[in-house]
């Protein structure tokens, strides 16, 4: 069952650590998490959770930086920090030096819980520990702000330097909230929910783990995504519930159907995902995969196909209910040329409001939503005629040729459809694609970009290279691509 159930007073100050609380009072026995061969209930977990939250407040800490992988003592520090009433900043353990640095001196963390590599590449700018502190008992604990800050979230830095998002309880909750006003319901207790994603990323952390908290549901916490090994783990677990990326997808796809049986549930977002690996999965598991658009700052989802009649190729889905988006027409392209859009379906940047959203940018909330709650993504889509939605690209994406738009998610597409393309990304100023292919030439591709590319769309530069550079949840790089 959701917190909405559970009556006014308790829905007030709800937040995710207190929702671990009521799943102990109410279901104490029930399986919280599988970490490798640990186990632990909810009534173990809410234990560990007040201890960890003492010996936190003990500390006398403000802002907790973890720097750690999927596992129990991620969980614990996470929830632990709330309990207390502190802000989390959840690091990407595998960063370096410098990118670590930056975080925890841009965040003013005061305490670091890390690996071994992040307390190392930490270089002494903080107290840093290597398991979460525990203290002998639980102490008294503060009552939590719904509206208080839980999460420093740092933007994945694909352009520029990382910023941190601010993100009150309230708006991690609101997102489930949302989510949950889908009809038929999207989970439940008994949903069991594989935990891959990187926890220190927004659609790891909210869409994963904070729905499993919200729904009381098991989670099976998996450091590393392995295609072979997370289907067993889908397969020993009975896992109902997965949450990933394009490339999760793709390999399952070519894993025994028998592994992914149990599977009820497949959201996949962070990049487009192929209709034929769609296609492949639905055909192993019986089941779609629906796709879902959304970014740290609005904690996270957006659109999903969940709210749409149908699951359409290429489609983000429709807003999910108590999320407002509207499509500024100030980057829409002219209608004029017979090679581009046609009016009824000019693009515009994607602006959303809705409580899920955050304050803004660490520390001031600059660049934060409008006094009116609007809130521009610098994302650019489309609706069609039935109001689903569809990306085109990135407004700083945008590349310009003659006072002609080149959205270059439209070039890679094309591209991308060429045998032989394992993957491909394009980039301005003028149309240069990065292509990763075995036996295909730059003449074949030319070929088929002017066979279905606008002469101004078609890439001036084609660079032929073994991979392309990736984030943590597989978006492709493009900064590091053109600095080099």
């Amino acid at each position: 069952m959701g917190f909405t159930e559970w009556g006014d007073e308790y829905n007030s100050r709800v937040n995710l650590a207190t929702l671990l609380r009521r799943h102990a009072e109410a279901n104490p026995d029930h399986l919280a998490f599988h970490a490798g061969i640990k186990t632990c209930t909810w009534s173990e977990m809410d234990q560990l959770v007040d201890k960890a939250a003492t010996a936190l407040l003990q500390r006398g800490a403000t802002r907790v930086a973890i720097a750690l992988p999927n596992d129990m003592d991620f969980v614990i520090t996470l929830l632990g920090t709330w309990r207390a009433g502190l802000t989390a900043v959840p690091v990407n353990p595998g960063f370096t030096a410098r990118e670590m640095r930056h975080v925890l001196c841009d965040s003013r963390a005061d305490l670091l819980v890390g690996t071994q590599q992040a307390v190392e590449a930490a270089a002494g700018e903080v107290t840093a520990l290597l398991s979460p502190p525990l203290a002998d008992k639980a102490g008294d604990l503060p009552e939590v702000d719904p509206h208080g800050l839980a999460l420093l979230l740092y933007t994945s830095g694909t352009e520029g330097a990382p910023k941190g998002a601010m993100l009150t309880h309230r708006a991690l909750i609101a997102n489930h909230e949302q989510l949950a006003r889908l009809q038929p319901p999207i989970m439940s207790a008994d949903d069991v929910v594989l935990l891959v994603l990187p926890m220190f990323h927004a659609y790891g952390l909210n869409t994963g783990l904070g729905a499993m908290l919200y729904y009381g549901a098991t989670g099976i916490l998996e450091a590393e995504f392995d295609p072979v090994g997370t289907a067993g783990l889908i397969a020993l677990h009975r896992v109902t519930v997965a949450v990933g990326v394009p490339a999760m997808y793709q390999a399952w796809a070519a894993c025994s159907p028998e592994l992914l049986r149990s599977l009820r549930l497949a959201v996949c977002g962070a990049a487009p995902l192929d209709p034929e690996v769609a296609q492949a999965f639905t055909e192993a598991t019986g089941h779609p995969v629906h796709i879902g658009y959304g970014l740290t700052e609005t904690a996270p989802v957006v659109t999903s196909t969940l709210a749409s009649a149908s699951i359409k190729p290429g489609s983000i889905g429709r807003p999910i209910p108590g999320v407002e988006v509207r499509l500024s027409n100030a980057y829409g392209v002219a209608a004029e040329d017979d090679d581009l859009l046609p009016a009824a379906e000019d693009p515009g940047e994607i602006v959303v409001r809705g409580e899920n959203l955050f304050l803004g940018y660490w520390p001031d909330k600059h660049g934060g939503p409008a006094h009116d709650g609007w809130w521009p993504t610098g994302d650019v889509a489309y609706a069609d005629a039935d109001g689903d939605l569809f990306i085109v690209d990135r407004i700083g994406e945008l590349i310009i040729v003659n006072g002609f738009n080149v959205y270059p998610a439209e070039v890679e597409l094309v591209i991308a459809g060429y045998p032989g393309v394992a993957e491909v990304a394009v980039t301005g100023p003028s149309v240069t694609a990065y292509v990763v292919a075995e036996g295909v030439t730059e003449a074949e591709l030319s070929a088929h970009c002017e066979a279905n590319l606008a002469r101004f769309k078609r890439p001036s530069t084609y660079v032929f290279v073994s991979e392309l550079p990736h984030s943590a949840i597989g978006k492709v790089r493009k900064k590091m691509l053109r600095d080099e």
